[in-house]
């Protein structure tokens, strides 16, 4: 594989393992807050698909001309990081494909070394493709952990994709077990 096919392959898998994880869940459950920070399954996907269409857009010279009202000025803070109850899931999945697509675009026509600006980043703004490729795939792949960890908790799906849970073959008494064991590691070191 190429360079930049690599790159691509990453930053899909990522995208791919967000949008499992609303699979099969209720509108409630992929809106619910579920950190004192309101982080939610729905608000991530909504945040990455922003986030790749700014970087792989905008930054690179190749605006996608998709609105993205939440960060107009006014909005509430974190707009991009939740689904007001007139915004929908299938409104969000297909943003993140248009984001995809965008980028496989973007990717396509540019080179590695081609120079970019993140305005927002100030005297470290000049940038190139490669560089927000890296960057937006470490930030997907940081937003996937945290999509990991609620959907495990909302309903104990977990791994990374339905045919690659990469995780031990334990039972529910066998993950029980091991709970446990790390719980009671962990009493050793509770504060008395």
């Amino acid at each position: 594989m190429q360079p930049k096919e690599v790159l691509l392959s990453y930053l899909e898998r990522g995208r791919e393992a967000m949008l499992w994880k609303l699979d099969g869940l209720s509108e409630y459950d992929v809106r619910r807050p579920m950190t004192p920070t309101g982080t939610n399954l729905l608000g991530l996907v909504k945040h990455l698909a922003s986030i790749e269409l700014g970087y792989l857009g905008e930054v690179m010279g190749r605006p996608c001309g998709i609105p993205m009202p939440w960060f107009d000025e006014g909005q509430p803070p974190n707009a991009d990081l939740y689904a007001t109850a007139d915004e929908t899931r299938e409104q969000f999945i297909e943003l993140y494909h248009s984001a995809g697509r965008h980028t496989a675009a973007t990717v396509a026509a540019l080179d590695l070394d081609a120079p970019g600006h993140v305005p927002w980043w100030g005297e470290r703004g000049d940038v190139t493709l490669h560089q927000v490729l890296v960057h937006v795939i470490a930030e997907t792949q940081r937003h996937v952990g945290q999509a990991d960890i609620i959907r495990e908790y909302i309903d104990g799906a977990a791994g990374l994709l339905p045919r690659v849970d990469n995780l031990p073959d334990l039972d529910a008494d066998g993950w029980r077990r091991h709970y446990g064991e790390l719980q009671a590691i962990a009493e050793q070191f509770r504060a008395v």
